[in-house]
């Protein structure tokens, strides 16, 4: 009597089941490497937002420091990516120095980009 049951309901779950629809995840971006920059895809500008934190030339604390963004200065996001520590990163310009770099997005206070690079 068990099996007929089960026999009569599983083709309406399988039906059930092919009804809803996927969801597929949006890749990460990928880590940048040393080195590396980003065009400027976010187009937004934020102020006051680091206290600190270091620019680098990569999604890592193991790239070179290219400048250090502070507070009372003015940040150009442009993306970000997600570096291979798993932490997201911002690329950004530091509007006060001209300076371009990577910076983590637990160092800004508003998260950093939204945008992925």
């Amino acid at each position: 009597m068990m099996k007929r049951r089960l026999a009569a309901i599983l083709p309406a779950v399988a039906m059930a089941v092919l009804a809803v629809p996927m969801v597929t995840a949006t890749p990460a971006a990928a880590h940048a490497n040393c080195g590396t920059g980003a065009s400027d895809k976010d187009g937004s500008s934020w102020g006051k937002w680091a206290d600190g934190a270091n620019e680098r030339s990569g999604s890592s604390t193991g790239c070179g420091i290219n400048g250090v963004a502070y507070s009372t200065q003015t940040l150009d996001y442009h993306c970000y990516t997600v570096g291979n520590d798993g932490y997201s990163w911002t690329y950004l310009r530091n509007d006060a120095t001209g300076v371009y770099g990577w910076v983590r997005d637990d160092l800004l206070s508003n998260g950093g980009s939204f945008t992925p690079c």
